[in-house]
């Protein structure tokens, strides 16, 4: 399947990228939203991907286009890839935390229950494959993987199935796993593999996704110029709950502990605010022409100058994308 970015004219009307400013593409995966942020404005824009077969798609574009530069590592190292790049303040980050089509129709890579491949699911190629991670965990730990990483209704009985059989011999492929998990489930949705949720836990166990996506999110405030936006396109629940609440504190949106105690200064200092809080989702059009945006959910929000700072006024005032872009610079 041909790679169609998600969510795509949501994303450039939002990130409302303008001349002159910089932008980070922090999953620049199949370059899809790199060049359409690229033709939307004359702006630079930094990719960053630790797959490296994205890296070498990005340094073919690098070669052809000068104001696109492409960075080897995890979004969650952020800050030390920005200094690399010389570029410690950026008006925009943009990320897709979904595996790309790349990932996936790629046998050999072990992201897909659909094709037979080698059980692998790294996303840098470095580090424990998840052959690997399921030989290492007990029955009471995969339980506890599945569970909690890929909200599998049956996490108990899967997990045994899996033990079982590792103690038998060792689950080294994609096709083996789907066969333990679909005899093992006694449950299963119309149309959808029932080792869909065994397959994404595994793969954000083996990436740290959650972890890299906390990074990120961390990081970004700091390295946000006043006024720059940040749009993340989050698959499932987990991401999307982290983004939400993490928009949340970052924007002063927290719950007081007790209505008898006030607010700490600390507590309710913003340095976010939302472009809007209701989630963006794509259109039916959209998840017919691609289904594989089907679970996509679009956040953002808009960095607020701090005590000091000026927001320049072409950060502020730039050409207008659409009516979310003109929100941010109400906001900001």
């Amino acid at each position: 399947m041909a790679h169609e970015p998600v969510l795509l004219h949501a994303m450039l009307e939002t990130l409302a990228p303008a001349a002159g400013e910089t932008i980070v593409d922090a999953t620049f995966g199949g370059g899809g939203y790199s060049r359409a942020i690229l033709a939307a404005a004359a702006c630079r824009v930094i990719g960053i991907d630790r797959d490296p077969a994205a890296v070498a798609r990005g340094r073919a574009l690098a070669a052809d286009e000068p104001r696109f530069t492409m960075l080897e590592g995890a979004f969650g190292e952020l800050p030390g890839l920005l200094e690399a790049a010389g570029a410690a303040k950026v008006d925009g980050i943009v990320a897709d935390l979904g595996v790309s089509s790349f990932q996936l129709d790629e046998a050999a890579r072990g992201f897909s229950f659909q094709a037979d491949g080698p059980l692998d699911m790294r996303m840098g190629g470095t580090g424990e494959t998840a052959a690997e991670l399921l030989a290492r965990l007990d029955e009471a730990e995969l339980a506890r993987l599945l569970r909690e990483l890929g909200d599998e209704p049956e996490a108990g009985r899967v997990a045994r199935a899996i033990v079982r059989r590792l103690a038998e011999r060792p689950i080294a492929t994609t096709g083996e796993l789907v066969s333990v998990v679909t005899v093992a489930k006694r449950q299963t949705k119309p149309g959808r593999s029932p080792a869909t949720q065994v397959f994404q836990a595994l793969r954000i166990a083996v990436n740290d996704e959650l972890g890299e996506l906390d990074r990120l999110l961390d990081a970004s405030p700091d390295h946000l110029a006043p006024g720059g936006r940040i749009v993340l396109v989050a698959f499932h629940s987990l991401e999307d709950r982290r983004i939400k609440r993490f928009i949340d504190q970052a924007a002063g949106r927290v719950a007081r502990p007790s209505r008898h105690l006030p607010l700490t200064t600390e507590a309710t200092r913003a340095r976010l605010r939302w472009l809007e809080r209701k989630v963006v989702r794509p259109g039916e059009a959209e998840v017919q022409t691609n289904p594989r945006a089907r679970s996509a959910r679009l956040r953002a929000a808009v960095k607020l100058a701090e005590e000091g700072e000026a927001v320049a006024h072409g950060r502020a005032y730039g050409a207008a994308a659409g009516s979310v872009a003109g929100a941010w610079r109400a906001a900001a």
